[in-house]
């Protein structure tokens, strides 16, 4: 499975560096989860955290069978960790 950026994405990508991104998506312990994103586009978002513990949303559309486009990161929010925390707990 391959991972590809976006650039405007890339581009516009603040206090988070792609190399936390790859971490979360290649994590043994990361939570898959469909949503809708701008445009009512359907998204895969994948919950995780980087090396340090750093909690991410990493926002993916499907380019190919095996292959995504990151279309969007950003941190959890303090209520989406809590959720995150309970998943983990149940996925240790």
């Amino acid at each position: 499975m391959g991972y590809e950026w976006v650039e405007v994405v890339l581009a516009k990508l603040v206090g988070i560096e792609p190399y936390e991104v790859t971490q979360v998506l290649t994590s043994a312990l990361r939570w898959p989860r469909p949503a809708v994103g701008l445009g009512d586009v359907e998204v895969l978002t994948v919950w995780g955290r980087t090396h340090q513990g750093r909690p991410l949303i990493v926002a993916l559309k499907r380019q190919s069978e095996w292959d995504w486009w990151i279309v969007g990161v950003r941190e959890l929010r303090p209520r989406e960790v809590i959720e995150l925390e309970t998943w983990e707990a149940r996925h240790d």
